[in-house]
């Protein structure tokens, strides 16, 4: 484990492996290097390429300093892809894939971007999140109500059914990801914008110019298959592929062929 020093500061920690062109993965929301489903995904990437998985800030190893602004994680990454020579190819996904997006459109040197599906909601195949769903979500982190806060996160941001949240209190890693709750309105500043059941702006992302890759699964959900179609459509030099038999869990076995191929 190495650190880096972001823009403000903050140091962020992250993990170097393998041997090759630069890679960084960026994980979604709730998961770090210790708990992360981008780990298989690291080791099969390395066999081809040095691969860069890190704790975004708030998580794991990585400080965090007041106040958050979406800013700041994309300055993270800009001094990751610094430490890694100062170009590299992206990977995203979930909220993870929109932080990617975004440190792209911001200007950061990405040779190849790939996305698996952005949690975006762009029609009406699945409810939208609430109109106070980013206030409710700050309020209750703010009050140290972390449980509370994943669990509102997974019903309303993430659309599990009640009864499935309801019973993910029992599951092992339930307080794995109430240790992570703070970090819920960092991920969800760089998706609420395109959950509301509405169509992207037209040009958004337009100076997205890399080639990119959007991915989704053959089994996940109609809305967020949708999104990543759409997005595909809207970037301007991108192709969308489907996974055959996977979900928003995404096997890396499934993943990194695809990606291999891609990145080289």
């Amino acid at each position: 484990m190495s650190k880096v020093i972001s823009a403000d500061g903050t140091s962020i920690a992250y993990t170097r492996a393998g041997q090759g062109p630069a890679v960084v993965l960026v994980d979604g929301a709730l998961s770090f290097r210790g708990q992360s489903i981008n780990a298989g995904l690291a080791t099969a990437l390395s066999t081809s390429f040095t691969v860069y998985t890190y704790d975004r800030r708030g998580r794991g190893e990585s400080g965090d300093t007041a106040p958050f602004a979406p800013e700041r994680e994309i300055e993270d990454l800009a001094a990751l892809v610094a430490e890694a020579g100062g170009r590299v190819r992206l990977y995203g996904t979930s909220s993870g894939a929109a932080l990617a997006l975004a440190a792209a459109e911001s200007g950061l040197p990405v040779e190849r971007l790939a996305l698996y599906e952005p949690p975006f909601i762009v029609d009406g195949t699945r409810e939208p999140i609430p109109d106070d769903y980013e206030r409710t979500l700050d309020e209750l982190v703010a009050g140290e109500r972390r449980a509370e806060a994943v669990r509102y996160f997974m019903r309303r941001g993430v659309g599990l059914p009640a009864m499935v949240v309801a019973m993910m209190r029992f599951m092992p890693a339930w307080s794995t990801l109430k240790g992570v709750a703070h970090t819920l309105p960092y991920d969800v500043a760089f998706v609420a914008p395109y959950e509301h059941g509405r169509p992207y702006p037209a040009g958004g992302w337009a100076s997205v110019k890399v080639p990119t890759l959007v991915m989704d699964g053959g089994k996940s959900q109609a809305w967020i298959r949708n999104a990543a179609r759409s997005l595909a459509d809207q970037l301007p030099d991108a192709e969308h592929r489907t996974l055959d038999g996977q979900t928003h869990i995404v096997k890396p076995a499934a993943l990194a062929p695809v990606l291999e191929g891609f990145f080289k």
